[in-house]
């Protein structure tokens, strides 16, 4: 039955039915429930998994014939790194995936990750080392990410000496005593006191803050962006 190999699949990924169901835009525990009943799930849910997760066989979900998988690897469109010369790259990490609405901003979550349960967990071979993942919000470095792309990211410890100047920063700003969270490139500012924020989005104007206002900082380190058909 064809749910029964969507639970195979999903299985054989290491996926959780959150992270597989949130991924389609589909409600929580539809397809799980679907799995577990022996259930059929709609050819247009069916699409959407097809055309999101291209390493699945078509034919296999379909009929049972031929290899879970084809071997396409990963998708170049879907997965942007950004490395620095000295980064080493792991053969495989769990990269945890945190709600940050739960963990109340970057500040609670940096100074004590291991308080916080991650939503789920990352698995992609050949990154350099991660800290966590997060989901982006907002256009201000769009089109390299939209809203709801997700963003691995190394934690920066020394604020004041470790930024590499012209990278991409995931950082915490207090402004006026409320976290304003954002990405955005760091360049040097004027004022050695301060740096500017630099945005992809050309409609978005440059700005400098003091650097003593950066609460959090995380050099980003990929970005996925996940496609499913509405």
């Amino acid at each position: 039955m064809v749910s029964a190999r969507v639970g195979q699949y999903i299985e054989a990924k290491g996926i959780s039915y959150y992270a597989f169901e949130n991924s389609l835009g589909a409600s929580r525990g539809s397809i799980s429930k679907a799995v577990k009943d022996g259930k059929s799930i709609g050819s247009n849910m069916l699409e959407k998994i097809l055309l999101l997760y291209t390493d699945l066989n078509p034919t296999w979900l379909l009929t049972g014939e031929g290899e879970m998988l084809v071997d396409n690897g990963w998708q170049d469109s879907n997965i942007n790194t950004y490395r620095l010369k000295t980064d080493t790259t792991l053969e495989s990490q769990q990269i945890p995936l945190y709600d940050l609405e739960a963990v109340a901003g970057l500040v609670p979550l940096f100074s004590d990750n291991k308080a916080f349960t991650p939503v789920d967990h990352i698995m992609i071979p050949h990154l350099p080392k991660c800290d966590g993942a997060v989901y982006v919000t907002g256009d201000s470095m769009y089109p390299l990410l939209k809203s709801g792309d997700i963003v691995m990211y190394k934690e920066i410890n020394d604020i004041q000496n470790g930024i590499f100047w012209g990278e991409m920063y995931l950082l915490s700003i207090d402004m006026a005593g409320e976290e304003y969270i954002t990405v955005k490139y760091i360049q040097k500012a004027k004022d050695s006191r301060c740096i500017k924020l630099v945005s992809e989005n050309k409609h978005h104007q440059d700005k400098e803050v003091e650097l003593a206002q950066v609460r959090a900082l995380a050099l980003v380190k990929a970005s996925i962006r996940i496609n499913a058909m509405k």
